[in-house]
C-alpha cells in the first residue's frame, strides 16, 4: 500500500498508459513516495494525475518527427479539447535533436500553435526523474489550489463549445463575438483552423488583415522550409504541404 503523499493527504493517483512501462519516468514515478500508480491503456495522453491532469509526455526526438508526420497538432487538439486539464511534458536536451535536420524556427512555430493558440501548458524536464517530479508537483499544487479555492485566471472551461471558444481566442485579432461567429460559421475549430482567406472574410468582422493574421498563425505554425511571413508581410498564405497541412486533412 502506498503511504500518504510526503506533502500531506492521501496518496496522488497515477493512471499511466501501459506502453509508458519501463521508460525511466514510469519507473521514477511509481518509486516516488506519496504516489500510487495503475497501468493500462489510456484513450489519450501518457498519464493521467488524479483524476485531475492528463499529461503527455514526448522526448525531443519524438517531438521532432512527432511535428514531421502532423502526430503533435492532432494529440494536442485532442488534448485541448479533452475534459481534464492538459499538460505536454517536453523532456531531454537540445544535444538530442542537434542532427534531425529541422529548423528551430519550426519547433518554435509548433510549439506556438500548442500554447498559445490552443493552450495547451508545455514544460521542460531534462529526464525522466525530472518528469516525473513534474508530475508530482503539479498534482500537489492544483491539490493545494483546490483546497484554498484560490482564483486560478484562464481557468479551463467546461464544455466542448466552452473549450472551443478559448481556443479560437488565441488567434490574432480574435475575441469573443469573433470567436462566436467563427464557431457560429463553420461549426468546429478544425474547420476554422483549415479555412481558407476568402472564407474567413465571409464572416462578419473578419477583414482581409484579421483573416491574413489566422493564416499566419495556423499555417506557419509546422513549416519546416522557408521563412514564416507574419500577417501584412505579402499575400497570405494557403496551408503548405506540411505537417500543419496533414493535420488539416484529419481534423477537418
Amino acid at each position: 500500500m502506498a503511504r500518504d503523499d510526503i506533502a500531506g493527504g492521501p496518496p496522488v493517483r497515477v493512471v499511466m498508459d501501459d506502453r509508458e512501462r519501463g521508460c525511466a519516468a514510469a519507473l521514477a514515478l511509481a518509486a516516488l513516495p506519496g504516489v500510487t500508480c495503475e497501468c493500462r491503456r489510456l484513450d489519450l495522453g501518457d498519464y493521467q494525475i488524479d483524476g485531475q491532469l492528463l499529461v503527455e509526455r514526448k522526448t525531443l526526438t519524438d517531438l521532432v518527427a512527432s511535428i514531421k508526420d502532423g502526430r503533435l497538432f492532432r494529440q494536442a487538439y485532442a488534448l485541448a479539447t479533452h475534459e481534464v486539464r492538459p499538460l505536454l511534458i517536453l523532456e531531454g536536451t537540445a544535444a538530442e535533436i542537434a542532427d534531425d535536420g529541422m529548423r528551430r524556427e519550426a519547433i518554435q512555430g509548433a510549439l506556438i500553435t500548442v500554447t498559445v493558440v490552443w493552450g495547451v501548458p508545455v514544460l521542460r524536464a531534462l529526464d525522466g526523474a525530472e518528469s516525473a517530479r513534474l508530475m508530482l508537483y503539479a498534482a500537489r499544487q492544483m491539490r493545494r489550489a483546490a483546497t484554498e479555492r484560490v482564483f486560478r485566471p484562464g481557468r479551463r472551461p467546461r464544455g466542448r463549445k466552452r473549450a472551443q471558444l478559448r481556443i479560437l481566442l488565441g488567434l490574432p485579432g480574435i475575441g469573443t463575438k469573433r470567436a462566436e461567429r467563427l464557431l457560429e460559421q463553420f461549426g468546429s475549430v478544425e474547420a476554422v483552423m483549415t479555412a481558407g482567406a476568402a472564407a474567413l472574410t465571409a464572416v462578419a468582422g473578419i477583414g482581409r488583415d484579421t483573416a491574413a493574421g489566422i493564416r499566419w498563425a495556423v499555417g506557419a505554425a509546422a513549416e519546416e522550409n522557408g521563412q514564416a511571413r507574419g500577417p501584412g508581410e505579402g499575400q497570405a498564405r494557403g496551408p503548405a504541404p506540411t505537417a500543419m497541412a496533414a493535420t488539416g486533412r484529419v481534423l477537418a
